[in-house]
């Protein structure tokens, strides 16, 4: 394998952890963001989801 193959692979796998970090932060928000909706739906008339 060449160095341009190994710089390639470390690129990708450099890439990969920092799109799964996104999306884990992403996942985190909307989980946020759905819990203060749950909790303050009520208060607001707006409707509850469960």
């Amino acid at each position: 394998m060449s160095w341009l193959g190994m710089l390639l692979i470390v690129l990708g796998i450099y890439l990969a952890l920092k799109v799964a970090g996104f999306a884990l932060k992403l996942a985190l928000w909307v989980l946020v963001i759905a819990g203060v909706y749950w909790l303050l739906a009520p208060y607001l008339g707006l409707p509850v989801p469960f």
